[in-house]
């Protein structure tokens, strides 16, 4: 068998992980995927297939709060984690299912669910 790269590691976890997580229009699912240059964040109700909320890096507000556009830091991370976790409060979301999306939980993806969880959210 060939050797895998690392986004093909990545989606096998992904894959691995989404047989057991489903967001619920109560508890919908907190996605979150970083590429070499921005962080995105989603919450979305897979029961209707709906994305509730939704945040990142190119966001306008995100580039009011810093003063730049993308961001590859773990701060940038924690900026989105406060603009979701603000907007999911607006719309009356307080539980959530984390989805790492098959990322590792360290580094950037850490510091954003510990971001969330500060900022209000319950998963």
């Amino acid at each position: 068998m060939a050797k895998l790269t690392r986004h093909e590691r990545r989606i096998r976890r992904h894959k691995r992980i989404r047989k057991k997580i489903f967001g619920t229009p109560e508890r919908p699912r907190l996605c979150v995927y970083r590429s070499l240059n921005h962080f995105y964040a989603q919450i979305i109700d897979d029961t209707k297939g709906h994305t509730l909320v939704s945040a990142s890096t190119l966001d306008p507000e995100y580039r009011e709060m810093t003063g730049k556009r993308g961001g590859k830091s773990i701060e940038a991370a924690q900026k989105v984690a406060e603009l979701i976790a603000k907007r999911a409060l607006e719309k009356g979301i307080k539980k959530v299912v984390f989805d790492r999306a098959g990322f590792l939980y360290h580094g950037k993806i850490k510091a954003f669910a510990d971001k969330c969880r500060e900022c209000g959210l319950e998963f």
